[in-house]
């Protein structure tokens, strides 16, 4: 089996190293949430309330923990508006942009793949009854 090499010594991260900060970025962006949340406002600015309905399944708690999480990593940007309520709209910056194509890809591979992905799943609960009725 290749070991790729440690590629710090040469100015690289090396995300298979446990100490590398460049884990940290991809915890953050391997996140389901994260992945739709910026797949969401991929086309554009939206409200709290429009992003919410957008991402079905998402609790309050969830959609406002990860737009903290991608505000305070620099892929979303937040702007409050003063008026009453405050209205508040979230946008990707630069940053968050960058990464929407490779959260689009996933998206759409996740999506193609969806019916492979079923039968395996049922392949594989038939193998497993088999074996275990065979024991």
């Amino acid at each position: 089996m290749h070991t790729p090499p440690d590629l710090r010594p040469f100015g690289g991260a090396d995300v298979y190293l446990s100490d590398c900060a460049s884990r940290a970025v991809l915890h953050l962006i391997a996140n389901k949430w994260v992945a739709l949340v910026v797949g969401a406002l991929h086309p554009g600015t939206l409200r709290y309330a429009e992003l919410r309905r957008r991402l079905g399944g998402i609790t309050k708690k969830m959609l406002t923990q990860t737009l903290r999480d991608l505000e305070r990593n620099g892929l979303v940007r937040r702007t409050v508006h003063p008026t009453v309520p405050p209205q508040v709209e979230y946008s990707l910056t630069e940053l968050g942009d960058s990464v929407s194509g490779l959260m689009e890809a996933i998206r759409v591979w996740s999506e193609s793949h969806i019916e492979e992905i079923a039968a395996a799943q049922l392949a594989y609960e038939e193998a497993a009854t088999t074996r275990t009725a065979a024991v």
